[in-house]
């Protein structure tokens, strides 16, 4: 409400300053001449007001009533007659007041009267046009500012509803860590939800923050990790490198659990040696997240990675860090590697 108010009042300003020039040029340019003051009104002023007189009839009314609401023939009636009567009235008073001086200035080889006419009323069109154009760029910078409120809206809702995705499918897949240990360990399936209570408090508390602090981000991290290793046998080898001295920035939750619950999924394996590699590093305001795993390619009828987590990811980052990130997947060396950078603000 105060930037509108705001720019209605430097729109007002900017009118008067743009009349009082206008007005006071025809002064300006003859000083010196002897023009009198009744002159200056009948030759220039009388026409400065009239043309202020057809630019407000349009700019206020007739553009936005008629000219924007296909009722364009009435508009260009009312601006014929409206620029006649205007042409006639200049000229019909000039007559009364100022024949004796026009006859005598008047040279023999002097345009004829209608080209006169013709010239003045090409003059009249102009605040015409002006007052077309400068609605135009109104409505064109108002529909520009709610085009970029409804994709903020749209930008707003679609990341709402990742992060509902995200939190059902965190929940269900360690769900199925502490089924598989209920039988097995019940001690560690107690650990285990004891961890995912925490766990869950931190996603809830902050997944409905835009940033959350790195250092609670990889303390979020740590403790996951925990908590998936805990189900698995001694074959597993697990590795983390997170920085010990963590800078000051900001980023947004959530942005590297699917990347390590990805891993987890598709790199152990029950009859193999397994082995996954965790490792951030922050450069110049940059996270660098890598995610290192032996190869253990699923079967095609196993549906048990439907990739919900990492495509998650991908949408988050376009929406959240559009030119920003980079985020690489590949094999090297039968290792899966999966290498997120992302750019943020201290």
């Amino acid at each position: 409400m105060n930037n509108s108010i705001k720019n209605k009042r430097i729109e007002i300003i900017t009118h008067l300053l743009v009349w009082l020039v206008l007005f006071f040029l025809p002064y300006a340019f003859t000083v010196g001449l002897g023009r009198s003051w009744n002159e200056l009104f009948h030759r220039f002023w009388l026409q400065i007001f009239l043309l202020a007189v057809i630019f407000y009839v349009n700019y206020l009314f007739w553009v936005k009533k008629w000219f924007f609401n296909n009722k364009k023939i009435l508009f260009f009636i009312g601006n014929i007659l409206l620029v006649a009567f205007s042409v006639t009235l200049l000229h019909e008073i000039i007559m009364w007041n100022l024949l004796p001086e026009m006859k005598k200035e008047r040279p023999d080889n002097a345009p004829p009267f209608i080209s006169i006419i013709y010239i003045d009323t090409l003059i009249y069109l102009i605040p015409v046009a002006f007052a077309i154009a400068i609605q135009s760029g109104k409505r064109l910078l108002k529909i520009e500012v709610l085009k970029q409120e409804a994709d903020n809206i749209k930008l707003q809702s679609e990341l709402q509803h990742l992060k509902y995705q995200l939190q059902p499918h965190f929940f269900f897949n360690s769900l199925n860590n502490i089924y598989a240990l209920v039988d097995t360990e019940p001690e560690k399936a107690k650990q285990t939800i004891h961890s995912l209570s925490k766990l869950m408090r931190h996603l809830l508390q902050n997944s409905e923050e835009e940033k959350v602090p790195l250092s609670d981000e990889i303390n979020f991290l740590n403790k996951y990790i925990s908590l998936m290793a805990l189900r698995q046998n001694d074959d597993t080898v697990i590795e983390t490198y997170f920085p010990k001295d963590i800078p000051n920035l900001s980023i947004a939750p959530l942005l590297f659990v699917s990347i390590v619950e990805n891993a987890f999924k598709h790199g152990i394996s029950a009859t193999k040696i397994s082995w996954l590699n965790f490792e951030m590093k922050v450069e110049n305001n940059t996270v660098i997240f890598i995610s290192k795993n032996y190869n253990f390619p699923k079967d095609k009828n196993d549906m048990s990675g439907s990739g919900i987590g990492i495509e998650n990811l991908r949408k988050r980052l376009a929406l959240l860090y559009e030119n920003n990130h980079s985020l690489n997947i590949e094999i090297q060396n039968d290792q899966f590697v999966v290498t997120l950078i992302v750019k943020v603000n201290s």
